[in-house]
């Protein structure tokens, strides 16, 4: 049997189009778990589909995501690094890839039981939590709601349709790098509703 390499951080990995309430459990729930399983990780973010083109699916790019996390972290009183992993649409051979961003083997902190099988099958230690409020807080839903937003201009209004979804700091966020008016502009259709 190989030597094992330590694990070098806590991952956490997703696409963050956009950061909304279910990211922040689950960052919160993964700094809880590492701070009483594996204090001795770092909290890393690993942003994935950097390499996607910018559609309704993906209409925010890494650098917007990354200020997000940072809204959200800093309300949330909490540091992590947070890195770019483009995808290869390879899942085999995913977490070797992954890994040559965000480092590894390691702990993986995550709500898919694909992913986690993944990296448990990798080799990395592995903690899967609970997703919490499913039906609200998924991507697609909340991309939607910043779609129908998108044509107002009343920030109030942004906030309080927003709010139940997204944490405060990251819809200023969002406003600030006009990252919701644009999705007005980004062409017919949208994701199935259901």
């Amino acid at each position: 049997m190989g030597n094992r390499v330590e694990p070098t951080a806590c991952v956490i990995l997703g696409r963050f189009q956009p950061v909304h309430r279910g990211h922040a459990l689950l960052i919160e729930g993964a700094n809880n778990w590492r701070l009483q399983n594996r204090p001795d990780l770092e909290l890393r973010i690993a942003v994935g589909s950097v390499n996607k083109p910018q559609d309704l699916r993906n209409p925010w790019n890494y650098d917007e995501r990354r200020e997000m996390l940072r809204a959200a972290l800093d309300e949330m009183g909490l540091i992590s690094d947070i890195v770019p992993v483009p995808d290869i649409d390879d899942p085999p051979n995913w977490v070797k890839h992954a890994e040559a961003y965000h480092g590894g083997p390691g702990a993986l902190v995550t709500t898919d039981q694909l992913t986690a099988k993944l990296y448990s099958d990798s080799g990395w230690e592995v903690a899967l939590l609970e997703y919490h409020d499913r039906g609200d807080l998924v991507g697609w839903r909340v991309r939607e709601t910043l779609r129908m937003m998108s044509t107002i201009s009343d920030e109030d209004a942004i906030h309080e349709v927003l709010s139940k979804t997204m944490q405060k700091p990251v819809i200023d966020k969002m406003i600030q790098m006009d990252a919701v008016r644009r999705l007005a502009f980004m062409g017919e259709g949208g994701e199935p509703v259901g």
